[in-house]
């Protein structure tokens, strides 16, 4: 029988710090895995001091833990690094006009979405949190965006996620309880509905207008031609083919 065959997607045998395919796979407690060298790098330039996180799930440590090598992974590299084809990961890093990761340590790759409730912006291998755990089943994700501070209460850094008509802005969920208390107030979703739906009014006034003016013209017309016509009956003067044919 033969045995299965391995998948070679980079994403799925990556270190999520350096992006490249697993060396010497270390497990940590949480159960995501890296290189020995890029987690330890990463703890030791821990920003505070005596506590440590997972790179992808941000899960914090007090205390340093213990990382063991992971012998089934080890294998695994083994036999992709025999059967790996060598293609180019330059194409997945974030260029000049690209969203860059927010995660990734090192080289950016290009995000595959924002998230609105983290405002942070994922690649696709920092993004399976969101994809795999519960806890991150009701996060808002959006399209990649990299003006995040646009979209943020310049009061109190909260998503603006209400219109206010009264002032004619958008407003964070604070802003409504506090500020715009007494304020006309909705969701952009019932903003943007209501403003739709009076632009397919005006826009169905004007086809009516017109068609009342093409109308008008018409008759106009008709009514300039049966006054040449009694003009060239008077005169005895012949009519042009054309002028026979509008009359009809």
């Amino acid at each position: 029988m033969a045995a299965p065959q391995l998948s070679v997607s980079a994403d799925r045998y990556s270190c999520s710090v350096c992006l490249e395919v697993l060396k010497e796979p270390v497990t940590i407690p949480c159960g995501h895995s890296y290189c020995m060298r890029c987690i330890n790098n990463y703890w030791d330039q821990s920003k505070r001091e005596g506590t440590y996180n997972c790179p992808q799930c941000r899960r914090t440590f007090n205390v340093r833990p213990e990382i063991n090598r992971n012998t089934v992974l080890t294998e695994i590299m083994e036999t992709l690094t025999e059967e790996r084809v060598d293609a180019s990961p330059s194409q997945s890093y974030a260029g000049p006009d690209d969203v860059p990761c927010d995660v990734c340590p090192v080289r950016r790759r290009s995000a595959v979405k924002t998230c609105m409730t983290c405002m942070i912006s994922y690649c696709e291998t920092h993004l399976q949190p969101h994809k795999e755990h519960g806890a991150y089943k009701r996060h808002k994700l959006e399209e990649p965006t990299g003006n995040i501070e646009e979209k943020l209460c310049a009061k109190h850094q909260k998503l603006l996620e209400i219109f206010c008509r009264t002032d004619g802005t958008c407003v964070c969920l604070l802003c409504v309880v506090t500020d715009h208390k007494s304020h006309d107030t909705v969701t952009p979703e019932e903003e943007r509905a209501e403003k739709q739906s009076l632009l397919k009014k005006r826009e169905d006034e004007m086809k009516r207008k017109v068609k009342v003016k093409e109308k008008t013209l018409k008759k106009m017309k008709k009514a300039r031609m049966r006054i040449q016509v009694s003009l060239v009956s008077r005169l005895h003067i012949p009519m042009e083919t054309n002028e026979r044919r509008e009359l009809t």
